[in-house]
């Protein structure tokens, strides 16, 4: 037989029980008498016992509903504080917020985001996990973080990639090297400024440090007309780094350059190199947006998004970087 009890039958049981009276229970519920009456006997019917006594004075509980009662109160109470917890969810009173982002993301640009956050939501947690660009995809396809900001590294088909950003890539190198010179003088005979873009054929004869396979500035590099014209050795790079601080230490080091976009590239890690903008051709790395297809935000978790929206869009960005909303 079909179960078709509910809350409204236990909250009936529960109240019943507890007021001794069928009047005293209806006016507690702002129910009628004879509603009351006919919930509490759905309620036998289906479980197939009695559970009170009517008396002419008082309604009892027998042996059944007395070991019925403390169920009834504790499913109640489950039910209840369950309840108040999705509210306070809706009404940004506790929860928490996930993203995922490549560390040049966090350090550069979620700063603003978060401080504005904590500042509207102060009772909402936070967790930014920063990772690589297949780490991005991962974290959010198992529904670890709420949504990713990162590049498109593998087009998964679960996953929707919303354009965000883009960065330009450019090279970075250690302070004295010979592409911080200044390059030729124009037909003008006026000098360019430093961080004039050099064309990628420049780095042709230099040591050239990368990051490891997994990260999406390598994939992109890999599929650029750049990159294979100039052989810059993707598939079997003679020293490969899988964290951009651990690449910036080595091209401090003076052991070799490296090729990134501009956002890694302004990271504290690389405060003491130079970079310049490559070109012939210009090369761009998309940042997106990426959610779980059919998963739906949070009420919190689409505030923090509409948010990074806002300030990503008003936010002064570091040079050779833009805004694609």
């Amino acid at each position: 037989m079909a179960n078709n009890l509910s809350i409204r039958h236990l909250r009936a049981f529960v109240a019943v029980a507890h007021q001794g009276s069928f009047t005293q229970a209806a006016k507690h519920l702002h129910l009628t008498q004879s509603s009351l009456t006919a919930t509490i006997k759905q309620l036998e019917q289906q479980s197939g016992l009695r559970l009170l006594d009517r008396t002419t004075r008082r309604v009892l509980l027998n042996p059944e509903g007395e070991r019925f009662l403390p169920v009834a109160e504790r499913l109640l109470s489950d039910f209840d504080t369950a309840l108040s917890d999705l509210q306070a969810v809706a009404e940004y009173q506790h929860g928490q917020v996930g993203i995922a982002a490549s560390p040049s993301t966090i350090a550069c640009l979620l700063p603003t985001v978060v401080q504005a956050y904590r500042a509207r939501h102060a009772n909402i947690g936070i967790l930014l996990r920063d990772d690589s660009a297949a780490g991005i995809e991962q974290h959010v396809l198992a529904n670890d973080v709420d949504f990713g900001v990162g590049g498109n590294h593998s087009d998964q088909p679960d996953l929707s990639y919303t354009p965000i950003l883009r960065d330009r890539f450019g090279v970075v190198f250690s302070r004295g090297h010979r592409f911080e010179k200044p390059v030729l003088a124009d037909s003008s005979g006026s000098t360019p400024p430093p961080e004039t873009p050099l064309p990628w054929q420049a780095l042709a004869d230099e040591e050239l440090l990368m990051l490891s396979a997994d990260t999406g500035i390598r994939a992109q590099l890999a599929q650029t007309p750049a990159g294979n014209a100039i052989r810059l050795g993707l598939d079997r790079p003679a020293i490969e780094v899988s964290n951009p601080a651990g690449l910036a230490a080595l091209v401090e080091a003076g052991i070799g350059l490296s090729v990134l976009p501009a956002l890694a590239a302004g990271t504290r890690s690389f405060e003491h190199l130079a970079f310049r903008p490559l070109s012939e051709p210009a090369i761009y790395r998309d940042l997106y947006i990426i959610r779980r297809r059919g998963r739906s935000l949070s009420p919190a978790a689409h505030a923090m998004l509409q948010l990074l929206r806002q300030t990503f869009a008003a936010m002064p960005l570091p040079a050779h970087v833009e805004c694609v909303l």
